[in-house]
């Protein structure tokens, strides 16, 4: 592994635990406002964004060469990094609607995934590469 590259990743991991452990804090309780939800959603669109450089950084320091989140999320899955690389494709599309668009309802099922199947395979992320530290 280049030196300079697993300290990218290391580094990397740090900003995304942060992002993460935020998260984790507000997906353990059930918000009812609009701002309390906003927040959560504005917290995860932070840790999404974190995961996937994340697994850039980390998968370059292996080898691969990777241009896009798309293309991090199906190395990781190949790689088995992650377990449900259609659950985090879908976490794609939602943090990119979530970031252009605002609507209530979509806002309410943005939630709804974050608590019920993006924060968990997220949570499988950082369990898997805090070991590796």
């Amino acid at each position: 592994m280049d030196g300079f590259k697993e300290i990218r990743w290391r580094e990397r991991f740090e900003n995304f635990e942060k992002a993460f452990k935020v998260l984790e804090k507000y997906a353990a309780i059930r918000l009812e406002t609009e701002i309390e939800k906003a927040g959560v959603i504005q917290f995860y669109e932070i840790a999404f964004e974190l995961s996937w450089k994340l697994l850039k950084d980390y998968l370059e320091t292996v080898g691969y060469l990777i241009k896009s989140p798309r293309d991090a999320i199906k190395q990781a899955f190949q790689a088995d990094i992650i377990d449900n690389g259609h659950v985090w494709l879908d976490a794609l599309t939602s943090r990119n609607l979530t970031v252009h668009t605002y609507d209530e309802n979509l806002a309410n099922e943005m939630v709804k995934n974050i608590y019920e199947l993006y924060f968990p395979e997220m949570k499988k992320l950082y369990d898997k590469l805090k070991m590796e530290l």
